[in-house]
């Protein structure tokens, strides 16, 4: 990256900023200004900054950011209370979330994509996360009951590492099927990198709470380093994890789950700290995605992954969250909106990148522009979709002060973002 493409990125960051308000009504959401922002100066556009994802800033700067998101993500939710309180993402992981990555690579093994079956189940794997981000009136419109709201988040901060061991799995899988090393240097290699990255988490999760905990209660540590300490905790548990041959992702949201449940006061200055530094990171993100990543997939999008792609969003996912979800009492249009709301957007574009990167499955390129393809729809269909479904569900839940919907539950910290959506009308 040269000095005229960071010049024009942090350009379109103000220009963006000087009119946020503005678009705070509007369907536009900063994942789609970015988005766009970024295709508009890139290789597919203009043609007006280098910013090509082979570059090590650039690579550096989203590995960073896919760190801190992990991170963060995990910290911010209080699994004592998950338990206690929200069965609705409960089910919708433990249930929704293994049929989704089922469901997915039955479909994709069966269309046309050229896939052999662990190379099906990779994509499925790589496409099951979602991003609340994406969608974010819906998690912090406070017209929309709390226990539904709360669901998608909860579903959105814990579902990207879940999903993350799986999608090291079947990539392991698909490696080993047909590379040259052979299925036992594979098998080991997979081992080291789901076992050892975890452990390396927990380690430096566990160490690193007691050690800010101690250093907070005793006075010894200044409000404006709590932050530093989440981003070097962050990026301590991914190096320690990379040196000992494990995965420094999974150890980083291992890290963060751990480190956000063992510090004292839950870990509050983690989201804060989430809120002012891994946001903006996460939209320039974006803007990557639309400036180096999304042009590659230009010349080779066909029907099958077109369809598959409208599928990934729709049906893939709808028909396991409405089966996850029988038997909680909650009415149709509720089942409907939190099986719509499943966004698609940073973690599968990264796991996509830096999992295929690793691991040199054979269909890299069918899998990634097949993950490019539902991430930009996505971020469309999402985010013009947001704003309007949250308002007219709002209406809906206007009278069931008695159902299901309206159990009350205990709320945790969403994400949200460098514009905070006004409430729906």
């Amino acid at each position: 990256m040269d000095t005229q493409a960071f010049a024009i990125v942090a350009a379109g960051v103000v220009l963006f900023t000087l009119g946020s308000r503005r678009l705070e009504d509007s369907i536009l959401t900063p994942p789609m200004a970015f988005v766009a922002f970024g295709f508009l100066i890139g290789a597919g556009g203009l043609g007006l900054a280098d910013l090509d994802f082979g570059h090590d800033v650039v690579h550096g700067l989203a590995e960073i950011t896919l760190i801190l998101v992990l991170f963060s993500d995990a910290a911010r939710i209080d699994l004592r209370r998950v338990r206690r309180d929200h069965n609705l993402p409960v089910r919708m992981l433990g249930i929704g979330l293994p049929l989704i990555v089922l469901f997915g690579m039955a479909i994709a093994y069966v269309l046309p994509l050229g896939l052999t079956v662990w190379e099906a189940a990779l994509l499925a794997a790589v496409l099951a996360p979602t991003d609340a981000a994406l969608g974010q009136s819906v998690v912090s419109s406070k017209l929309v009951p709390v226990r539904i709201r709360q669901a998608l988040n909860i579903e959105s901060g814990l579902n990207d590492g879940i999903s993350l061991p799986v999608v090291l799995l079947f990539a392991t899988l698909a490696s080993a099927s047909k590379a040259v090393e052979g299925p036992d240097y594979w098998l080991v290699f997979g081992a080291m990198q789901i076992g050892l990255g975890p452990l390396a988490g927990i380690v430096v999760g566990f160490l690193g709470a007691r050690l800010v905990g101690n250093a907070s209660d005793r006075g010894w540590m200044s409000e404006s380093f709590e932050g530093a300490a989440v981003l070097a905790l962050a990026i301590l548990a991914f190096a320690a994890a990379e040196l000992l041959g494990g995965n420094g992702f999974l150890a980083a949201f291992v890290g963060g789950m751990i480190f956000g449940n063992c510090v004292d006061e839950g870990g509050g200055f983690v989201f804060a700290f989430a809120e002012a530094e891994s946001q903006i990171l996460t939209l320039i993100a974006f803007l990557l995605f639309g400036a180096s990543i999304l042009p590659e997939a230009a010349g080779y999008v066909t029907w099958p992954v077109v369809l598959y792609a409208l599928l990934s969003l729709t049906a893939i996912r709808a028909v396991p969250i409405v089966l996850s979800l029988l038997g909680t009492g909650l009415r149709a249009p509720t089942v409907g909106f939190l099986a719509w709301f499943g966004p698609r957007g940073l973690a599968s574009i990264l796991f996509a990148l830096f999992v295929l990167e690793d691991h040199g499955v054979l269909a890299r390129e069918e899998i990634l522009t097949v993950t490019i393809v539902t991430v930009t729809l996505s971020v469309l269909l999402h985010g013009v979709s947001a704003a309007p479904l949250a308002k007219w569900y709002a209406r809906h839940c206007g009278g069931m002060e008695d159902a299901a919907e309206n159990r009350p539950v205990s709320e945790l910290p969403t994400r949200q973002g460098i514009v905070r959506p006004r409430e729906p009308d």
